[in-house]
């Protein structure tokens, strides 16, 4: 089993729209067009890898981002 450091933390729909400093309701706007950071549905929630959100908008930032 890894040390708790090393696991990825899940963050729910508000920690990840208070992040990108979008509202909720973008976000699930973005999953009905597979856009934006890839969220993992665990039961009814969704959820979001932190390193996957960072890496998305470090993309949006550097890379091509369209």
């Amino acid at each position: 089993m890894p040390a708790p450091e090393m696991i990825d933390p899940l963050w729910d729909i508000d920690q990840v729209a208070a992040y990108l400093m979008v509202p909720k309701r973008t976000l699930y706007r973005w999953r009905t067009h597979n856009y934006g950071p890839r969220g993992i549905r665990v039961g009814r929630h969704v959820r979001y890898r932190q390193s996957i959100v960072i890496q998305w908008l470090d993309f949006m930032e550097h890379g091509d981002g369209q």
